[in-house]
């Protein structure tokens, strides 16, 4: 059981770094100011949550295992990520709905972790929510201002579905030892939130004037290590330093 516990906290942590790492690429390079630095303050936030679950696995799995070794010294099939989390940025639309995917995701699932039985896991959850309550409701705002923008803006976030649509899917699926944590209680049952995020999701959609996919074939895998090509890449970029000069230290 507590390989489980493990796994199911290094997935938490892995979805958030990638997902901090990805938009960490916007630093410099958003439309305006303001959304740059939000963008960024966005990435800090994540990687400072994936810092949290890391150290918390860390002290479980001991053996002069740190949230360095964890993030830096891990192969790709170790990564417990989601799909969606490390596909590529795109534009600015595809950016923003990933971000609302993903956060209202976190939402529900940290806001229901809050009552479960590892205390540790609780009150990560608990610390982490506040920051995701805003990632959600700022990635909504802009997935409806783009979606009911301009024809330009409503044609992206429409490719923007149809590239990350297939990547939610997973979201939902749980692995073997998300089951086997929920069985023990220090996990979310992912079928009790997803009706929720269903809901929410269809809310936004509709306020941008946008469609909700149906019946498209999910792809999963990321939970068990098995990823994209994207994700090759982000750990090479990630990782470099540690790997280039080992141990170093600032």
């Amino acid at each position: 059981m507590k390989q489980e516990l493990i796994n199911y906290i290094l997935h938490l942590a892995d979805n958030a770094l990638i997902l901090g790492q990805r938009n960490a690429e916007w630093c410099g390079h958003g439309p305006v100011l303001e959304q740059d630095i939000a963008m960024t303050n966005i990435s800090l936030d994540l990687i400072g949550q994936a810092r949290n679950f890391y150290q918390y696995a860390a002290s479980l799995l001991g053996e002069g295992a740190t949230e360095d070794t964890l993030a830096y010294l891990r192969t790709e099939r170790e990564f417990r990520n989601c799909l969606l989390v490390e596909q590529h940025n795109g534009d600015w639309g595809q950016t923003l709905l990933r971000q609302f995917l993903i956060s209202n995701f976190q939402q529900l699932l940290y806001t229901a972790l809050q009552t479960h039985k590892d205390r540790q896991l609780a009150a990560i959850a608990e610390k982490s929510l506040k920051e995701v309550t805003y990632h959600l409701r700022w990635s909504s705002e802009w997935v409806i201002r783009l979606g009911d923008g301009t024809r330009e803006s409503h044609e992206r976030m429409l490719k923007a579905i149809d590239t990350l649509w297939r990547y939610t899917g997973e979201l939902f699926e749980p692995a073997a030892y998300e089951t086997a944590c929920v069985q023990d209680g220090t996990a979310v049952s992912l079928a009790t939130i997803k009706d929720e995020w269903q809901h929410k999701t269809g809310e936004v959609f509709s306020e941008a004037g946008l469609p909700v996919p149906e019946n498209i074939f999910m792809l999963t895998g990321g939970k068990m290590g098995k990823h994209t090509e994207q994700m090759g890449y982000i750990l090479a970029e990630l990782q470099y330093l540690q790997r280039a000069y080992p141990n170093a230290q600032w």
